[in-house]
């Protein structure tokens, strides 16, 4: 802000002007501010010219046009003398404390002061108490009060522009925050999406598949009856999730989220999609689960089930829920099959993300790979939940690896 400029200032062109104009009025006027000076005559002019050409680097140069313009004034007292000269030289004064470097506004009103003081104590000693007064306040007018007040307008201006960036600051923080819950939300949203869709759609292309392939129509007719029942309640999923969409008066009642006790339904359609799904819920009695612990619980069971239902080979799948020190945890086992070598389906492994995100949202752990246990390899999804921990706004950056593996 108060950087030396580059060009003159055009208003500090016309503060040249008018001053020299002003100080030659006074000159033709015969008006002087002493007498008996051993200069007389037309050498009133040379200080005042010479401070009306300093006004002009007032910004440009405001510490040298204040030094300059100082010894423009002692020469202006070896003359008859100029006010015009002398108000300029107060310009000068205030114009080096608002426009010049940040040390120079500091040092320049307690020279001032300084200077009044001992002219003041020195003429005291010179002339006595009544005249060295009102000198001490002419050149407490002339230094002190425009190098004062040039440091209380350049503290305004340097308030106001602090003002101004901290208001810029906040405004881009917003910003940011605001952009950071739009990308939270709409990671919320596709990990939602993703969760309710997969399962119902998963189970609809591999019955479609059996009852193109199968001969017998009673069996047909039982896979037809499976890919009604997904895609009615998908549609039912989807409706729930456009309506919490579209509802913004919070009108609307709120739709049940799924929780572990919907835990028997979930088996249930498992099982219907052909899944040997077995539960070993270890859980002891107690107080119901909070409920994002609960919520995301489900969804992680829910996509284990639609990944096994996928990717697994035949044979049981096993779901286990323990609780201990306050902490949930959810095994999902199914058996693996080694699918490195074929291509990749699209999408592949956003399941994986989606959990990943729901557990790292409640500051848990998460693994998914292959296991070797005493029976062969099997593919586990295990998640620890924390209970009582606060929700996080959005996965924490820098979040250590939650699990490397990834099922093809």
């Amino acid at each position: 802000m108060c950087a030396p400029r580059s060009q003159p200032h055009r208003d500090d062109l016309a503060i040249a002007f008018a001053g020299l104009a002003g100080g030659l009025l006074l000159w033709l006027l015969g008006q002087h501010t002493q007498a008996g000076q051993p200069l007389g005559g037309a050498w009133v002019l040379v200080p005042l010219t010479v401070t009306a050409g300093l006004e002009v680097l007032r910004r440009v140069r405001p510490q040298t046009a204040l030094v300059l313009g100082f010894l423009a004034l002692v020469g202006d007292q070896f003359t008859s003398g100029s006010l015009a000269t002398v108000l300029m030289f107060t310009d000068l004064v205030y114009a080096a404390v608002l426009y010049g470097s940040h040390s120079a506004a500091q040092r320049i009103p307690v020279v001032a002061g300084l200077v009044t003081v001992t002219a003041t104590l020195g003429f005291i000693a010179w002339y006595g108490i009544s005249d060295a007064v009102v000198i001490g306040v002419v050149v407490g007018l002339v230094t002190l009060v425009p190098a004062a007040t040039g440091a209380i307008v350049r503290n305004h201006r340097e308030a106001a522009e602090a003002a101004r960036l901290q208001a810029r600051q906040s405004i881009r923080l917003a910003e940011m925050d605001r952009a950071q819950a739009i990308t939270a939300e709409r990671t919320r949203m596709a990990r939602e999406l993703h969760d309710v869709v997969a399962d119902r759609l998963t189970a609809i292309a591999l019955h479609s598949t059996a009852a193109l392939s199968l001969g017998d129509p009673a069996s047909a007719q039982n896979a037809l009856s499976v890919i009604r029942e997904n895609g009615v309640e998908g549609l039912s999923e989807m409706r729930r999730l456009v309506g919490l969409l579209r509802d913004r008066g919070g009108e609307a009642d709120p739709a049940p989220v799924p929780t572990l006790d919907g835990l028997g339904a979930l088996v249930a359609r498992a099982r219907a999609n052909g899944l040997d799904v077995t539960v070993d819920d270890a859980r002891p009695p107690g107080p119901e689960l909070p409920s994002p612990v609960d919520f995301a619980a489900y969804r992680i069971t829910q996509e284990s089930l639609t990944n096994a239902l996928k990717h697994a080979a035949p044979g049981p799948v096993v779901v286990r829920l323990a609780q201990q020190d306050a902490v949930l945890t959810v095994q999902v086992s199914s058996p693996f099959v080694d699918r490195s070598e074929q291509p990749q389906v699209p999408g592949a492994g956003m399941g994986l993300v989606g959990m990943r995100e729901r557990v790292a949202l409640l500051h848990g752990s998460f693994r998914a790979g292959p296991q070797a246990t005493v029976d062969g390899t099997c593919w586990q999804v295990r998640a620890s939940l924390p209970i009582g921990r606060p929700l996080l706004s959005a996965p924490a950056e820098g979040t250590p690896a939650l699990g490397v593996d990834q099922r093809p």
